[in-house]
């Protein structure tokens, strides 16, 4: 230590000689409530977090969306899909695990019915899914709900790819659409291939 530091550690130190510390007062003691009133209010307090968390948690904008014909074949592919993955979900050659029937839905609904339908897939490890939306014909705004189709699944990062259905499955007014695997999945295979080059 230089003469410096230790003149100003004893400058400090007299500087600070007669300081003492603040009294802290006692702090209050909330009692526990265990009356039937605040335990419902509890309650409904935490259904009311939940479902605002989902709404939160829920990416899918009520924006504006790009109007599509009720007879237009819609498609994407995220950058990665293999073609081959690509063609075989385009063509209907992957066996279908899940649906959703989104007939007779609000636009709004159909928003939330198609994030958890994506979450839950997802959650199941459920690789290739189809949503029938309908082509809304005859209406007079037509293909409401496949415009929003259009417009919202490329946003979910769960979604790799989508595309209008084979004639047996809905043609144009229903679609396919390829989830990514889980993370238990991606483990499981990454744990299978390591043990086989063992």
């Amino acid at each position: 230590m230089s003469d410096r530091d230790t003149d100003e550690l004893q400058a400090f130190q007299s500087a600070m000689g007669d300081v003492k510390p603040i009294k802290q007062e006692a702090r209050v003691t909330l009692s526990q409530t265990s009356s039937s009133r605040d335990r419902l209010n509890m309650l409904a307090r935490r259904e009311a977090a939940t479902a605002l968390a989902d709404e939160i948690r829920n990416d899918l904008s009520g924006e504006y969306v790009e109007p599509v014909d009720p007879n237009a074949i819609l498609s994407f592919q995220r950058p990665g899909v293999q073609h081959g993955v690509f063609r075989n979900l385009r063509l209907g050659k992957y066996a279908i695990e899940a649906r959703l029937d989104l007939h007779r839905h609000s636009v709004e609904e159909a928003r939330q019915a198609v994030f958890r339908f994506v979450r839950d897939c997802l959650q199941h490890d459920i690789r290739c899914a189809l949503i029938t939306h309908g082509k809304g014909e005859g209406r007079k705004q037509p293909a409401v709900l496949k415009s929003c189709m259009s417009h919202w699944l490329p946003q979910l990062p769960e979604v790799l790819a989508f595309h209008s259905a084979q004639k047996q499955h809905g043609a144009s007014g229903a679609t396919y659409i390829l989830i990514r695997k889980s993370e238990r999945k991606r483990q499981d295979n990454l744990e299978r291939h390591q043990k086989r080059r063992l």
